[in-house]
């Protein structure tokens, strides 16, 4: 499945570097269709704190002021920035649980 139509208008909250998205669909087919979920969910979120992200993602963890989604059943790791002020969720990073337990995204 291509990725690249599917990632495209913003919504209530918009996503800054949504190629990062892209580039990791195209060397990870199995993430497409969780990848496309969290998108579509996070565009319509309305989120106002870090509690109604949890409420929402009920797997994601704060780790200092990132906010780290699992992503295919935890088999990837999202890791975000979001300014509830600006309404804006910046990806920081998408690994593999591997590279993520390796910890160097925390750098």
């Amino acid at each position: 499945m291509t990725i690249c139509c599917h990632f495209g208008n913003i919504e209530n909250l918009r996503i800054v570097s949504e190629k990062a998205l892209r580039e990791f669909a195209e060397k990870h087919s199995d993430a497409v269709a969780a990848l496309l979920t969290w998108r579509k969910i996070v565009r319509q979120a309305d989120w106002k704190n870090g509690a109604e992200v949890k409420a929402t993602f009920p797997n994601s963890d704060m780790v200092g002021d990132k906010t780290v989604f699992d992503i295919a059943l935890n088999r990837f790791r999202l890791i975000v920035f979001i300014s509830f002020r600006t309404r804006k969720v910046f990806i920081k990073a998408i690994l593999t649980h591997k590279q993520y337990d390796k910890g160097e995204w925390k750098k």
